[in-house]
């Protein structure tokens, strides 16, 4: 996400000429989308027919993205973390494992949606008409407060020292509220801290 706000044009390639690419084969496209493509100002969870305005280039090319989609599903999902692959649940457990203490925001709010719930209800999505679904686990919390669960779940003796978003200063704006809920019958997932016990038993 950091990487697109200084090469914006790969972004531009990747999200929105690469979805088109995939859409002229003519066949039916499920496009995973972000909770990113919204500015975070609204005080209650995003539900699909909120408007996008999203805050960083990494948002406006899978807004890009979405666009390209004419027959399939629009999945809009949160904050994934999995048992492989580079993601917040993945770095806490290494930085836990070697550090007394991590400073991690605490005035963004969103749902950690685990991967292997998603992929399970996309094939719910599949069942229904084409359009845009938000997919997000249940529950919500912030970074330091996921942090703080996944030391408590692994039994990692680690502090969370909590800070906001400007003295973290990455260089991609993020929304103070990216929280998703759905208004179309969605497939519902289970409770964050659920998936994240499912993810910590496969790793």
């Amino acid at each position: 996400m950091d990487d697109a706000e200084t090469d914006p044009a790969q972004a531009e390639l990747v999200n929105v000429h690469g979805t088109r690419n995939v859409v002229a084969t003519g066949a039916p496209v499920v496009y995973y989308s972000t909770d990113y493509v919204f500015d975070g100002a609204k005080d209650a969870p995003y539900v699909e027919s909120d408007e996008p305005n999203p805050l960083s280039v990494y948002g406006r090319s899978k807004l890009g993205g979405e666009r390209e989609v004419r027959e399939g599903w629009i999945v809009r999902s949160s904050w994934l973390f999995g048992w492989t692959g580079k993601n917040f649940v993945r770095t806490m457990l290494e930085l836990g494992a070697k550090q007394d203490e991590v400073a991690v925001v605490d005035d963004q709010r969103g749902a950690p949606t685990f991967v292997g719930h998603l992929a399970e209800a996309t094939q719910e999505v599949l069942e229904r008409p084409y359009g845009t679904y938000h997919v997000a686990a249940a529950g919500e919390c912030t970074w330091a407060e996921f942090a703080e669960t996944i030391f408590d779940e692994a039994a990692l003796d680690c502090r969370v020292r909590r800070i906001t978003t400007e003295e973290l200063g990455r260089p991609a704006p993020r929304p103070a509220n990216s929280v998703l809920r759905s208004e179309r019958g969605a497939p519902e997932l289970p409770y964050w801290r659920e998936g994240l016990r499912a993810c910590l038993a496969r790793l």
